[in-house]
């Protein structure tokens, strides 16, 4: 697609959405945010966003870790499966608020679903430490996790529509994998808290759960200043307030605006509207798009269940098989955490230079051949607990990396008007498939006693990621350093 080329920004004066929806404009939006070099503005971005995935990762780290102390309390009582259950509870609660808020973040706009998911899971997480059985602990851990669903929908949109397309693939990547940053600090809270000459058996976990939410009032006060997108506002009847946006964005980066003549951007001619109809949403893409919804599922279904399987139940091979203290899990999730950030900060620029297809597969190849390996040699008993943190760590340097790669694939590679929602299906259907299954089923081998058994599982996430690196080296869009709109044309274009 060629977006045209005019001289002069054509667009009416302010009317109601209602009165607007049938209107065409003319717009520079696009092509002036991606001409943008990096500033001030993108890293407050990144700040503002990665902050969100820290405070999940401390949350969900405290959660693994906290596995141990859930089954010595004296209210709950845990199993091996009670803690598979309410981990399963807490993913398909994101299933489900990906949906839900998918659908609201692409209808009322990004910055709103912001504040609203962020409400959800912040007292969500709060009312987890005041569990008071199994039942309770598993609803309360699944509207956490709907809390999360909505964060991942608006989120990666807004990345995608703010940064610069030769930065786009590297900056999603880095903010997902900052997820981790907080997964080091949950390991270090664990230790603290988990450690019973401190707290009582009972106390240590609830204090985990109230801290993490107390720390994530903070992330209200950050996201306050992050606009919403222009390119939302653009389609949705709203171009005089997107223009004063990037008007904004301009000066702080660049001291003016580059647009002042109207010359030397692309322009895209948009009929606007109100919102999406469900039935053109699914069209567009299980019909328009069905190659590239194939890549969406098959990434995001080998991710969900590679990770949430290991990482869900880390603190059960440690304690189990290892004889590792629940209290000192946490030692061993400090060079786990470390490896998944590092693969997506120093392999990230990669997705920008080498390309989606080539490092997509790459990086999902190299994840399934290791863990079969590290798997293999976990069977026959050769590895000792500080051998498997290492082979986990190598592992998930190249695994997560690819997991952030496959929000990245379906939040830039569809329409913009369907950008939140295609994120939260593909993210609830490979969730769905993946995530809410693996961690159960893990639970239930571990159960067994059986490393053999739990090789087994590890056999089924490897071939899984395999399978999405043959499909990524086949489908897999290059999108590299490509505008959004040169990606997937918005469904509003006009010739």
């Amino acid at each position: 697609m060629e977006l045209q080329q005019t001289s002069a920004l054509n667009v009416a004066p302010a009317v109601p959405v209602a009165a607007a929806r049938d209107r065409v404009i003319e717009t520079s939006i696009p092509a002036r945010l991606d001409a943008l070099s990096w500033s001030g503005f993108h890293t407050r971005v990144v700040l503002a966003l990665g902050i969100t995935w820290i405070l999940d990762g401390l949350e969900v780290t405290l959660a693994g870790a906290l596995s141990g102390a859930l089954k010595q309390s004296p209210t709950l009582h845990f199993s091996n499966l009670d803690l598979g259950i309410a981990n399963s509870a807490y993913l398909a609660g994101a299933v489900l608020g990906a949906l839900g808020f998918g659908w609201l973040t692409d209808r009322i706009g990004r910055k709103k679903l912001f504040f609203i998911t962020l409400a959800v899971y912040l007292t969500a997480t709060a009312a987890t430490a005041l569990s008071w059985n199994v039942a309770s602990y598993a609803l309360f851990r699944f509207l956490t996790g709907a809390g999360i669903g909505g964060e991942y929908t608006a989120i990666n949109s807004t990345i995608q529509e703010l940064v610069p397309a030769r930065y786009r693939g590297w900056t999603d990547l880095v903010i997902n994998g900052s997820f981790w940053i907080g997964a080091a600090m949950g390991a270090v809270a664990a230790i603290v808290l988990l450690d019973p000459t401190l707290f009582g058996p009972d106390l240590g976990w609830r204090l985990a759960y109230l801290i993490g939410a107390a720390i994530g009032l903070v992330v209200l006060l950050m996201r306050m200043w992050i606009p919403e997108s222009p390119r939302w506002l653009m389609i949705h009847g709203r171009p005089e307030q997107a223009h004063a946006i990037v008007d904004d964005i301009e000066r702080s980066v660049v001291g003016d605006r580059q647009d002042q003549s109207g010359a030397g951007f692309a322009k895209i001619r948009l009929r606007m509207r109100d919102h999406t109809p469900i039935s053109e949403v699914v069209h567009t893409l299980f019909t328009v798009y069905r190659h590239r919804a194939l890549v969406g599922l098959v990434l995001m279904s080998a991710q969900a269940f590679f990770y949430n399987a290991i990482f869900f139940t880390f603190a059960l091979i440690l304690t189990d098989f290892y004889g590792i203290s629940a209290d000192h899990v946490g030692w061993y999730i400090l060079p786990f955490a470390a490896g998944n950030f590092l693969g997506p900060l120093l392999l990230g620029r990669l997705f920008d230079t080498l390309g989606r297809r080539t490092m997509i597969a790459f990086t999902y190849g190299v994840s399934g051949v290791l863990l079969a390996l590290s798997g293999y040699l976990f069977s026959i008993g050769v590895l000792s607990a500080q051998g498997q943190t290492i082979a986990w760590m190598v592992i998930f340097f190249f695994a997560s990396p690819a997991a952030s790669a496959a929000y990245l694939t379906v939040s830039e590679t569809f329409p913009l008007e369907v950008r939140a929602l295609a994120i939260a299906v593909f993210y609830a259907i490979g969730t769905g498939i993946g995530g809410v299954v693996g961690p159960a089923l893990f639970g239930a081998l571990i159960d067994t006693g059986s490393r053999t058994s739990v090789f087994a599982g590890y056999l089924l996430g490897s071939v899984l990621m395999i399978a999405a690196a043959l499909v990524a080296w086949r489908y897999a869009v290059a999108a590299e350093r490509k505008s959004l709109e040169h990606v997937a044309r918005p469904l509003a274009f006009m010739e």
